[in-house]
């Protein structure tokens, strides 16, 4: 996965919970096994379970990256995916995550946001989805797609001031130093 597509809304999620755990929300990660994940740029990431001791989810992020292309054929990745989807209240994903959201049907008929190179790429896996090029993430209810990598963060704060209110947002953001002024 792509280091920024999950760390940038870890930091999110975790700074909340952290600092405000009365709002009665956990962070977690898992992987397939439980192994260690590395990154695309060599960072390696220990997840706390498994997919078979990970606890109920209430919001599902997958990341994206170079690795999601293997899940995009991978039949017992995108039956897990449906699966999920049958039971958690809100998925998401960033940046190509969306493109193997869209490989598991996820997103038939539905609005979304990838990657800018791989917009194109949504609609090969499925013509019924609405591109929306252009926007940091799209919330369609109980699924939200974001953009390419650092837009996780933009996603992440809008999944805080949806779950509790926008005044909690601005304090994550404010917490985690996030106010984006291009330098250039």
């Amino acid at each position: 996965m792509e280091e920024l597509d999950a760390v940038g809304p870890w930091e999110v999620f975790a700074w909340w919970t952290q600092h405000f755990p009365a709002d009665g929300w956990a962070v977690t990660t898992f992987s397939v096994e439980g192994a260690p994940v590395t990154c695309e740029k060599t960072l390696v990431i220990q997840p706390h379970h498994s997919t078979a001791t990970a606890p109920r989810l209430d919001v599902f992020l997958h990341p994206g990256g170079d690795g999601t292309r293997g899940m995009l054929d991978d039949p017992d990745h995108l039956q897990w995916l449906r699966e999920q989807r049958q039971h958690v209240p809100l998925m998401t994903n960033v940046c190509t995550g969306s493109t193997v959201f869209a490989a598991a049907g996820l997103l038939h008929d539905r609005p979304a946001t990838t990657n800018r190179t791989a917009l194109d790429q949504l609609t090969r896996l499925d013509e019924t989805i609405i591109v929306k090029p252009g926007q940091q993430y799209v919330d369609d209810g109980d699924i939200i797609t974001a953009a390419g990598i650092s837009a996780g963060i933009d996603m992440a704060l809008h999944i805080v001031g949806r779950l509790t209110t926008t005044e909690r947002a601005r304090q994550v953001r404010d917490g985690i130093e996030y106010h984006p002024e291009p330098p250039h």
